[in-house]
């Protein structure tokens, strides 16, 4: 099987583009991109901090925990599955 070659896709995350490299699906990386843009902004507009880094810290950590939040409730739901 050939592997599939990335391609490059420029995505803007505030206010900045990244060309980032994919061999997946680049509207998905898009989809990625745009939810952590929005996050950002969301962060920046409750910090009131300007700092692009501090804010990229902030948002990942919420998301970050966001994440480990769905993945007990995930992990929870399966062993009560399990279970039956």
């Amino acid at each position: 099987m050939k592997k599939k070659e990335a391609i490059k896709v420029p995505v803007e995350i505030f206010g900045t583009t990244y060309p980032l490299r994919t061999d997946g699906d680049p509207e998905y990386l898009k989809k990625l991109a745009k939810m952590v843009d929005t996050h950002m902004k969301s962060v920046s507009q409750r910090t009131r901090s300007f700092s692009g880094p501090r804010i990229g810290v902030l948002a990942a950590l919420e998301l970050a925990d966001e994440y480990c939040k769905l993945k007990k409730d995930y992990d929870e739901l399966l062993a009560l599955l399990e279970e039956k």
